[in-house]
């Protein structure tokens, strides 16, 4: 963890959080790799449409715990994803740390885990974002502004992504989880841009930007859902 000297409230050297090691996204992908294609048959369609490089935001839809690792493990590019502290429990805190995931507070505006998103997206990487904030009907229809932030502030283009299947029939094996070897649908859409071109990040900027990204994301939802049968 690289320091710098900033002060606190008190006077003291605070340490600024590092950025994520895309080193350790790619292991995480890998994981994710074996794991998904091994317990269920995702269908990955428009990947080809990732940028290769340079900054990119995925803005994936949420309907279940599972859409974060699925994503991860089919996406071309390895993944940093914006993940609520309640996540990092046990065990899993030093391994979602390890493979390259951002801890972010929810209650309060974590300035710590918006400098690393940042940071992703500054060096060239890949940053994952739940727009709608919490699991929900996955149907992007209530947005919350982090999402036209990071994307208006970085300049990074947004690919939507859809993920389709995974909250539907439940295992009998495992409740929580969708049927083991059940096809599950991940497209990705066109990248787009968030802002307006003027560089501004005002409030009324970040408002446009977020209904905009809006009506990308539920046009890409809607496209997805004719192209899969879903």
């Amino acid at each position: 963890m690289r320091r710098h000297p900033r002060r606190g409230e008190a006077g003291r050297e605070v340490t600024a959080p590092s950025v994520p090691s895309e080193r350790g996204a790619e292991v995480g992908r890998r994981i994710g790799v074996g794991l998904m294609y091994g317990l269920w048959k995702p269908r990955v369609l428009g990947s080809w449409k990732v940028p290769a490089t340079g900054p990119v935001i995925f803005a994936v839809n949420h309907s279940h715990n599972i859409d974060g690792p699925m994503v991860m493990g089919v996406a071309p590019r390895p993944t940093h994803f914006l993940i609520k502290k309640e996540a990092f429990i046990g065990p899993l805190d030093p391994f979602l740390l390890g493979i390259g995931q951002l801890k972010v507070d929810r209650s309060v505006a974590d300035r710590g885990a918006i400098t690393q998103a940042l940071g992703v997206l500054s060096a060239g990487g890949v940053l994952g974002i739940f727009p709608e904030g919490t699991r929900g009907e996955g149907d992007f229809a209530s947005l919350r502004a982090g999402l036209a932030y990071f994307a208006v502030r970085s300049g990074a283009p947004v690919v939507p992504v859809a993920v389709l299947g995974s909250s539907g029939r439940r295992s009998r094996l495992t409740k929580g989880l969708p049927p083991l070897r059940s096809r599950i649908d991940v497209v990705f859409g066109d990248p787009f841009e968030a802002g307006d071109g003027s560089g501004r990040r005002t409030r009324k900027a970040l408002d446009e930007a977020t209904e905009r990204i809006q009506k990308q994301l539920t046009a890409h939802l809607e496209n997805a859902r004719r192209l899969t049968g879903r």
